[in-house]
């Protein structure tokens, strides 16, 4: 399915090629400190299906397999964008937060679920409202 994403100041936008079979949430302690968040979803995009506008800032992680990692965001508002390869991508780790389909893009898997918080099954449970 074809996808579009932004970061919040609108710097930059992406427009992508995304199998919405593939999406995955992530609970590694990594994704949680730099999502800001319990967990984070990302879906894959070949990189000769993904279009950039704009200049991301890039930081270089290194997983604890030793692989190293481009995690890409906004400079100027801090929006995570993607992952990939320093090198040679050939395949976009996109963040499901920027894209402006992602209610239509449900997880199909779950990895480093060791590290997930144990009070999300709990979620559902608890009183919401639909605005602040």
């Amino acid at each position: 399915m074809k996808i579009h994403g932004h970061c919040h100041c609108g710097n930059i936008s992406f427009t992508a090629e995304a199998d919405a079979s593939k999406v995955i949430v992530c609970h590694c302690t990594d994704c949680q400190t730099m999502s800001g968040a319990p967990f984070r979803a990302v879906v894959p995009v070949p990189a000769k299906d993904f279009s950039l506008t704009g200049s991301p800032k890039v930081y270089i992680k290194t997983a604890q397999s030793g692989n190293r990692r481009a995690q890409a965001f906004c400079g100027e508002c801090g929006t995570p964008l993607y992952a990939t390869s320093p090198d040679a991508p050939t395949v976009y780790g996109v963040r499901l937060g920027c894209v402006d389909e992602r209610a239509q893009l449900a997880p199909a898997k779950q990895i480093w679920t060791a590290s997930a918080m144990p009070w999300l099954h709990g979620m559902p449970a608890l009183p919401g409202t639909a605005g602040q």
